[in-house]
C-alpha cells in the first residue's frame, strides 16, 4: 500500500523480533528498523509500548501493535492479498495458535534457565525437559515439510525465532540438538533456505558471545 509507513523496534539478538523480520519479509514489506540498545529503553519505545515496555513493537502508520505473535497476525490479515502465513481453515488457524503458545510457556523459560544456569544440576534438569519439549514438537512436525503442513508459515515463524539460541543451549548444557531431535533439525535447515528466515535471524556465534561475555560479568562461569 503506498505511502505507508512501517517501524520495527528492536533489540538484535531478540527472538521474538526475529518472528516479525521473518513475517515481514514472506510479505515483502519495506521498513524502516531501529535499534533499541537493552536494558536502556528509548523515549519512543516507552511512548509506543507504555505497559511492557519491550521489544518487538511494529509501528504502523504511527500506531503501534506490541507483542511478536500478535504483529505476526497482524502483518498476514493487513497485507492479506499477499501469500498468508495463518492458514485459512478455523481448525487449523486454532492449531496454529496453540502450538505458537505452547512454544513460547514451555521454551522461553527454559532457554533462559538453561542460559543463566547456576549450578550444574539445574542446567541438566532443564537440559532434559528443554528435550522433552522438543520431541514434542518434533511429533507436531510428523513427516510434514514444516509444522503447519506443506507450506511454510505462522508455527514454523514461532520456532524458528529461537533457532539461534540453540547453539547457546547446546553449548551451555553440553548436548546436540541434531542428536536428540534430527528430524527438527531438518525442518530447521529446510526453514534456513528461505531468504527471508536466514536473513531476519541473528547470527548464532554472536549471540553464544554475548550470553558468554554476560554470564562473566555477573559471576555466573
Amino acid at each position: 500500500m503506498a505511502g505507508e509507513e512501517l517501524i520495527l523496534l528492536n533489540f538484535w539478538p531478540s527472538m521474538f523480533g526475529a518472528r516479525v523480520r521473518i513475517a515481514l519479509a514472506e510479505k515483502g514489506l519495506r521498513y524502516e528498523e531501529k535499534a533499541e540498545d537493552l536494558p536502556y529503553k528509548s523515549r519512543l519505545l516507552r511512548k509506543m509500548n507504555p505497559i511492557y515496555k519491550k521489544v518487538p513493537v511494529l509501528i504502523h502508520n504511527g500506531k503501534p501493535v506490541c507483542e511478536s505473535l500478535i504483529i505476526v497476525e497482524y502483518i498476514d490479515e493487513m497485507w492479506s492479498d499477499r501469500a498468508p502465513l495463518l492458514p485459512s481453515d478455523p481448525s487449523a488457524r486454532a492449531h496454529a495458535r496453540f502450538w505458537a503458545a505452547f512454544i513460547d510457556k514451555k521454551l522461553h523459560g527454559l532457554g533462559n534457565r538453561i542460559t543463566w544456569h547456576e549450578s550444574k544440576e539445574e542446567v541438566e534438569e532443564c537440559k532434559k525437559e528443554l528435550i522433552k519439549i522438543l520431541k514434542v514438537l518434533e511429533d507436531v512436525l510428523g513427516e510434514k515439510p514444516y509444522l503447519g503442513g506443506e507450506v511454510f508459515g505462522f508455527l514454523d515463524i514461532a520456532l524458528m525465532g529461537y533457532y539461534p539460541s540453540f547453539h547457546t543451549y547446546e553449548t551451555c548444557a553440553n548436548f546436540r540438538i541434531e542428536d536428540e531431535c534430527p528430524k527438527l533439525m531438518e525442518w530447521a535447515k529446510r526453514c534456513l533456505e528461505r531468504e527471508s528466515v536466514s536473513n531476519s535471524l541473528s547470527d548464532p556465534n554472536k549471540l553464544l558471545h554475548m550470553v558468554m561475555r554476560s554470564r562473566h560479568q555477573f559471576g555466573l562461569d
